[in-house]
């Protein structure tokens, strides 16, 4: 990490109140916890908030929850088709961030992709989650991806979410990047493809593949994220034991481990998804509205890139 990176979401929030506001829909908007953090970001100036979907339920759900701020400042945008509305929103510019509300992701995703909403591009979607994690003793911004979208990714898919990931990672300042690829073993071995997959990917870093980076693994969690744990089996590096972010071998890899964070280790999160025209934050409906702020914040900083 270096001293210009961004090692909280304190300063993550703090980094995007210089760069916002940000105009954010809120896809189907009548979501109590979405609506606490829009109106928390619309009051710490990261965002703009456009509410998507059914005006009159969403007024009575913020006017139930005393968000009058929110009610006076945010814009209204009534239809019943709220996915493809924001979708098209965003491909003209009258929005910069794109927040799931009170629907599933694949609707949303769905909306996103669809070759006539015109957010798509070359590049593959991937998520990138953040937690505050402190092994080290140190608190400190750690990215898990990618645990939302892409099941089994392929070594060309890996190529990719490795890329997404060393963007968004110099967005919050990491000049130089630890990128871990994560197995459940640090040997090479055929019978494991993730470990052959990592190795690869290793390969390509050392050779400049990603830019200003760098690049390692095959990684186990432990020596991932514990210099003592690498120092013990003889694992060296500039990534060894202090990864900035962790590329995980499939979906299910990501989602226990993004969960874990925050379930067993009690730390806030943070993720956006990158690839896409705008920012496209898809939090899970038991995150906190904090949780959402975050992510809002982050979705702030990777748009002013």
């Amino acid at each position: 990490m270096s001293s210009s990176s961004i090692g909280s979401f304190s300063e993550m929030r703090r980094r995007a109140q210089q760069l916002g506001p940000k105009r954010v829909a809120v896809v189907m908007a009548d979501d109590t916890v979405a609506l606490a953090a829009a109106s928390d970001a619309l009051r710490l100036g990261l965002a703009m908030p456009v509410l998507i979907g059914d005006e009159a339920k969403i007024r009575s759900l913020a006017a139930g929850a005393g968000l009058d701020e929110l009610l006076r400042q945010a814009e209204f945008v009534a239809t019943d088709r709220p996915a493809a509305v924001s979708a098209n929103m965003a491909r003209s510019g009258r929005v910069d961030i794109i927040l799931k509300g009170h629907l599933r992701t694949d609707e949303l995703l769905r909306a996103v992709l669809d070759k006539e909403a015109g957010l798509r591009t070359e590049r593959l979607l991937s998520d990138i989650l953040f937690y505050e994690d402190t092994l080290s003793g140190t608190k400190r911004l750690v990215g898990i991806t990618d645990g939302g979208l892409n099941i089994a990714p392929s070594l060309d898919q890996k190529k990719q979410i490795v890329r997404n990931a060393v963007e968004v990672l110099h967005c919050l300042g990491f000049e130089r990047p630890r990128i871990a690829l994560m197995s459940a073993s640090e040997t090479v071995s055929e019978d494991m493809p993730s470990t052959t997959d990592a190795a690869a990917l290793t390969v390509m870093g050392r050779q400049g593949g990603f830019g200003e980076a760098e690049i390692f693994g095959p990684l186990a969690l432990d020596n991932a994220l514990l210099k003592s744990a690498a120092d013990a089996k003889g694992i060296h590096g500039p990534v060894a034991g202090q990864a900035d972010c962790m590329v995980v071998p499939s979906i299910e890899a990501g989602n226990l481990l993004g969960k874990a964070t925050k379930y067993l280790a009690g730390s806030q999160c943070a993720h956006v998804v990158v690839g896409a025209k705008v920012p496209i934050l898809i939090p899970s409906r038991v995150e906190s509205a904090d949780d959402k702020l975050n992510a809002i914040a982050l979705g702030v900083i990777y748009a002013s890139r």
